[in-house]
């Protein structure tokens, strides 16, 4: 049975408050991009794009993280983007273990971005691998044997759970 831990209208208030603090953090930036890791990772970028506008002074971009759930060292980025000298934020929806923040990287690592922040709606209190979100909607505590289930319904959040 799901346990609704995140309902619409506080999944909003969150994301709202971390495009404040995308927009603290990052002033005097002429650009960030925003970098979704394909599926709810590249809505909420979407979501965020939208959230920033009159709180960022610089442009936004947004672009598309594609790992490969077999072979997760095959990561593409759907843009031809110059990410030398640019302030890159990675967007998923959870971080369960870090696995995926840190293979979202590699793509990364044949330019010389400026900075590279991450951002998750929900992290779980437990990780196996050294990445941590720098924005992080909501933090929770769970079982090793849950799941963290983000919906959403076109642009936006409908609910977060645990089943």
């Amino acid at each position: 049975m799901a346990h609704v831990i995140l309902e619409s209208d506080i999944a909003h208030k969150k994301m709202k408050r971390l495009a404040i603090e995308i927009a603290e953090r990052n002033m005097g930036e002429p650009e960030i991009i925003l970098a979704g890791i394909k599926g709810n990772g590249s809505l909420l970028a979407a979501i965020l794009k939208d959230l920033l506008k009159g709180l960022f002074a610089g442009n936004v971009l947004i672009t598309e993280i594609d790992i490969n759930k077999k072979d997760p060292q095959i990561c593409t980025i759907s843009d031809k983007i110059d990410f030398n000298d640019k302030t890159v934020i990675l967007v998923d929806d959870v971080s369960n273990s870090g696995k995926t923040l840190i293979y979202a990287l590699k793509p990364f690592l044949a330019f010389y971005p400026r900075k590279i922040q991450t951002l998750v709606l929900v992290k779980r209190s437990y990780r196996e691998f050294p990445a941590s979100a720098d924005y992080v909607g909501l933090s929770v505590a769970t079982a090793l044997s849950e799941k963290i289930m983000v919906h959403l319904s076109g642009n936006k959040i409908k609910e977060a759970v645990i089943e």
